[in-house]
């Protein structure tokens, strides 16, 4: 278990459930995890690979759960799973000549956007709205530009997904949260096998915190599937917050050098 100390371990057992709890109802679990490795001092680039596992289980975890109650048809999102797993390969593939600088200074800046949108628009509930895309054009462009970020980056992720679902394919909340987290599994595999590739992955702590995300990914989607939209707008805003103050926290952030601050 790359010699961690127990408690370190548990540390990251307890983070993973977590994780899997909050993404499951408002995405955002490598907010929780990618931080929890550092911190255990395991390795950027093998944080990175090791967090695809065991952000597999909760994703999949996830679906199951919401496929099993209807609120997703596994078999109609197929081909856009298989656009996000496209997308997350070519990610990961790319991630050395991508300018992450550019990355982490946007994405406090777009996650802000994100939390503004879901905490002030008015009518966001379970019910669908008129849609302004087909689900061909979605997933032929939406679906793998996410998926690619996902393999460059990552956190965020199924904030993006839940942005494009709900503006532009007219979802409700429960919907959109649902039919995320299949297309976060997808581009989550397509970067697991790049990475994997590169042995930058530890399978036995990956493996770990997996099943302890699956089973936090199981409570949090029967909690959402409970209360509905509810609990997912105002987790969602919370947890896009949370991840900017996250960034901006970092002395060593971009868009603070740039800025000056």
């Amino acid at each position: 278990m790359y010699d961690l100390a127990p408690h370190l371990i548990l540390l990251l057992a307890a983070a993973a459930f977590f994780a899997g709890f909050v993404d499951a109802i408002a995405g955002g679990g490598g907010l929780i995890t990618v931080p929890a490795m550092l911190i255990a001092g395991i390795p950027p680039l093998q944080t990175l690979g090791t967090n695809k596992v065991q952000s597999l289980f909760g994703a999949g975890s996830a679906t199951i759960a919401y496929a099993r109650k209807g609120h997703v048809n596994l078999r109609e999102q197929l081909p856009m799973a298989l656009m996000a797993v496209m997308g997350g390969s070519l990610g990961a593939a790319l991630a050395t000549i991508v300018p992450g600088d550019v990355l982490r200074a946007v994405m406090p800046v777009l996650l802000v956007v994100i939390a503004l949108y879901f905490a002030l628009k008015p009518n966001l509930d379970d019910v669908d709205k008129h849609r302004r895309v087909t689900p061909f054009v979605f997933g032929l462009t939406l679906v793998p530009v996410i998926g690619f970020y996902d393999g460059v980056f990552g956190p965020g992720t199924g904030s993006f997904f839940m942005l494009g679902f709900v503006s532009l394919a007219g979802f409700g909340m429960l919907k959109a949260t649902a039919h995320t987290k299949l297309l976060n599994f997808g581009s989550n595999l397509g970067a697991l096998i790049v990475f994997a590739s590169f042995g930058a992955t530890l399978w036995k702590l990956g493996l770990m915190m997996g099943v302890c995300q699956f089973l936090g990914a199981q409570l949090g989607s029967r909690l959402a599937m409970r209360i509905g939209a509810k609990l997912i707008k105002p987790l969602l805003v919370i947890v896009c917050i949370a991840f900017t103050i996250k960034l901006l926290s970092d002395p060593a952030n971009p868009l603070r050098v740039w800025l000056g601050l």
